[in-house]
């Protein structure tokens, strides 16, 4: 085999740690059939870690799989714990950069929630790039001043000016991520006070909870604090500012084309050393993980115990698929109505609603996204349901996991 280039810095030889075989090759497509979700195309996933710039990427990737059309079904609008966060996050940019009655440029929309609630608030014009966004399925309602292009971004749209450029979970799915950059960066040529903001999956805490259910197909490219502001840097790009966000799962970066006000940010940037560590402690104590676990959900199946996932979207698939599940859990629940009826990719679990558990009444809920472990407790005790509910990461901390009944 040989070696890898850095997609991010080009270094030559990164160091795979982590591989999966034949693996979904997507996780929110609407798939109507079990037989379809079953049967659906596969990839291979291997890890590599570039010890020169600290990216994560998987080698393995082919993007030719991918279908992002009008079945992607990503939106998170649906959780009222999801919907506070993206009121703070645009209330802190609408304020910080003064955004009113400004053009404002989305790439990668998905459904549009967010560059609506930017322009509803600040009386500002926007445009959304997605290839994946439906209107009659978005939960916003976007006045005239707002409107979509169902596309790719590309140089074709080089020539939409904005005055605040957002990119909000998407670099991840992008394989070549500095040749990505690099042509956001030429778009603003001649445009200095143009700031971008990028929202991306920090993989520090992947790396350090063991996050599998993490990992899978349609993010390609893992980045920590520092190689994302290495990046940036590298593709002309002064970081203004840098940071975590919602329980440290999301990794924020500010930052407008080269001027000389670059700031840095040492706290978080120097991980280099630290994500060498953890990337040797993942590849050490994964298999570990994934063994307590298929371990656990073994002995409820044969102790007649009903287990559910909640969480229908790609940390569900990823769990399930990587562990092999497909008798010992029956059923996914989902607050997203356009999943319900749907099947899980790769492994075919039926998505259900939450009101699908008041007669199915699960012995065990596990929930795939700690950060709503609040509000699926109270939709859980609205619905007279009494299990032990736990969360994904149950074997991957030091400190024993919190079980409770409902």
């Amino acid at each position: 085999m040989k070696p890898t280039m850095c997609p991010g810095c080009g270094a030559v030889g990164m160091d795979i740690f982590y591989e999966l075989e034949r693996v979904p090759a997507h996780s929110v497509l609407l798939l109507p059939t079990r037989e379809e979700a079953v049967n659906y195309p596969r990839g291979d996933i291997r890890l590599g870690f570039c010890r020169t710039c600290g990216f994560i990427s998987n080698t393995a990737f082919d993007p030719s799989l991918h279908e992002y059309s009008d079945r992607y079904e990503e939106t998170q609008g649906y959780s009222p714990t999801f919907n506070a966060f993206a009121r703070r996050l645009a209330e802190h940019l609408i304020e910080r950069y003064d955004l009113h009655g400004k053009d404002i440029l989305e790439i990668g929309c998905g459904k549009g929630e967010f560059i609506t609630l930017l322009c509803e608030m600040g009386g500002n014009r926007g445009i959304g790039i997605d290839p994946a966004y439906v209107a009659e399925r978005s939960l916003a309602r976007p006045a005239e001043r707002v409107r979509f292009i169902t596309d790719f971004y590309s140089e074709k749209y080089a020539h939409l000016c904005a005055d605040f450029v957002v990119c909000k979970m998407t670099l991840e799915h992008i394989h070549e991520t500095a040749a990505f950059v690099g042509m956001v960066r030429r778009a603003l040529d001649g445009r200095p006070d143009t700031t971008v903001f990028f929202q991306i999956p920090d993989t520090t805490r992947v790396l350090e909870e063991i996050g599998f259910w993490d990992i899978y197909y349609e993010h390609c490219s893992y980045f920590t604090p520092g190689s994302l502001a290495r990046l940036f840097r590298r593709c002309g790009f002064d970081v203004i500012d840098l940071w975590r966000d919602y329980g440290d799962q999301y990794l924020m970066i500010e930052a407008q084309p080269g001027s000389g006000r670059d700031q840095a940010f040492p706290e978080l940037e120097n991980d280099l050393q630290r994500t060498a560590a953890d990337v040797e402690m993942f590849r050490r104590e994964a298999p570990q993980v994934l063994r307590r676990w298929r371990e656990y959900l073994a002995q409820q199946y044969a102790a007649g115990r009903k287990v559910v996932l909640w969480g229908s979207g790609s940390k569900g698939v990823a769990f399930l698929t990587t562990l092999g599940i497909e008798r010992e859990i029956t059923y996914t629940v989902d607050i997203n109505p356009n999943k319900h009826g749907m099947f899980m990719a790769g492994t075919g679990q039926q998505i259900v609603s939450p009101a699908f558990l008041r007669d199915y009444q699960p012995d065990v809920v596990i929930i795939m996204n700690p950060i709503y472990c609040d509000e699926i407790q109270r939709d859980l005790t609205a619905l007279g349901v009494a299990a032990d509910v736990l969360t994904v990461d149950m074997f991957s901390r030091a400190a024993p996991a919190l079980v409770q009944r409902s």
